[in-house]
């Protein structure tokens, strides 16, 4: 008890850890999924086209449905729609399972399963994040979004693709059907927060393409919020560059081998773990503003750092401190923007920002590949320090205003 006390304390309430507890089960799915998709589709082609269009079919539905996510989120009962959401990713998977093992399975029924996989997911991500505030206070928003993040760390990042890959391994459809068991879990477990509200805004007459121009009105008239979403596209678009071609980048400068890459992202996560369960010291101890400030100025020596790196001995602890900071400055963005943006619009203000997130990475991945292809595998890092930088200095002093920003919307109130 005391330890499940230090990890969830009981004033974040019955309901919250209901809610972790559905969040870490389905991230031990997603985890498992992150080796055995990639696996599974490299198990029926080896074009690289295709092999590429697997990625893209997880990220593409946020571009697509992300905006229609958010706007049904604000309108109908957030539980409900998770569950539903979680319900068909356990159809497909199912039916995924049934085509691998009777031996029919094929490119075009993996991609069609994968981005119906990933459309399911936008509608329970874009309305998982709307629950945490509901249940928790403003106060508790940091430690609440850091005890959620630290399982995605461990069962999304850690744990889960190491399994994953073995369970592949063991049997190709056994990773799948065990992903099915953990979503379906997480359905189970989010049906338990029996005292979460119904639908956000009661009864509900405009379309929703109103509800959505709506939610984009509010954000762009919050200059806090808004400029947190903009310095998230930018911060984006310049991790993802020089992470399009890490891989490259670690076998070719670096020197790393194939069994040494996987290594990176373990660090990562590592170092992600502590970021997560240090928040709580940390927002206690240290000003948001502070805080914001140092996780940013941090992205921007990582990436000059990662510009001079030509050993591993290097490469794993700056992918460590990255892990520490980037988790922090998620969970730190989640819980201020959670904090200002008001109960009704959380679901649509939240879809922008996942959009944004997405955006960025898709930008930044297709200028990586563009940039080391013309002036080698050093230069996307040059690319990310100077636009990091030059974001950083240009949003420095507005971070104070967006540390609080929810003070600034109920005065404007």
């Amino acid at each position: 008890m005391r330890l499940l006390e230090t990890l969830l304390p009981a004033r974040l309430g019955r309901g919250f850890r209901w809610l972790v507890a559905s969040s870490w089960s389905t991230n031990v799915g997603d985890g498992l999924l992150l080796a055995a998709g990639p696996l599974l589709v490299a198990s029926q082609t080896r074009n690289p086209l295709l092999v590429a269009s697997a990625a893209v079919a997880l990220q593409l539905p946020w571009l697509v449905v992300g905006l229609y996510a958010g706007a049904l989120a604000d309108r109908l009962d957030r539980r409900r729609v998770i569950m539903v959401a979680n319900g068909v990713r356990v159809v497909v998977l199912g039916l995924l399972c049934t085509v691998i093992v009777t031996g029919h399975v094929d490119i075009a029924i993996v991609l069609l399963a994968l981005v119906a996989l990933g459309t399911a997911e936008v509608f329970a991500d874009a309305t998982g994040g709307t629950l945490v505030p509901m249940l928790v206070d403003k106060r508790d928003l940091g430690i609440a979004n850091s005890r959620i993040m630290a399982g995605a760390v461990t069962a999304n990042q850690l744990v889960g693709p190491a399994v994953g890959a073995l369970l592949f391994v063991t049997a190709t459809a056994l990773p799948f059907l065990v992903t099915t068991v953990f979503v379906a879990l997480g359905v189970v477990l989010i049906s338990r927060i029996g005292t979460a509200p119904g639908a956000v805004r009661g009864e509900v007459d405009t379309h929703v393409r109103q509800d959505i121009a709506e939610g984009v009105r509010w954000l762009l008239g919050s200059p806090a919020v808004r400029t947190l979403a903009l310095t998230i596209v930018v911060f984006n678009v310049t991790w993802a560059a020089p992470w399009s071609v890490l891989v490259l980048w670690s076998l070719e400068r670096v020197g790393i081998d194939e069994a040494g890459f996987g290594l990176l992202t373990t660090a990562s996560a590592l170092g992600g773990l502590v970021g997560t369960f240090s928040y709580g010291f940390l927002e206690k101890h240290v000003r948001l503003a502070t805080l914001m400030r140092t996780c940013l100025l941090a992205e921007v020596v990582f990436h000059l750092a990662m510009a001079f790196t030509t050993s591993a001995w290097a490469a794993y602890p700056l992918m460590f401190f990255f892990g520490a900071y980037a988790f922090v400055w998620g969970t730190l963005s989640n819980a201020v923007r959670q904090r200002a943006v008001p109960t009704e619009f959380q679901g649509r203000v939240g879809s922008v920002y996942m959009i944004c997130v997405m955006g960025g990475m898709l930008v930044g991945s297709l200028l990586g590949g563009l940039i080391a292809d013309h002036w080698g595998l050093t230069a996307p890092w040059w690319f990310a320090f100077g636009g990091a930088g030059v974001t950083l200095a240009l949003v420095w002093r507005q971070l104070a205003h967006i540390a609080h920003a929810d003070e600034v919307v109920t005065a404007a109130a």
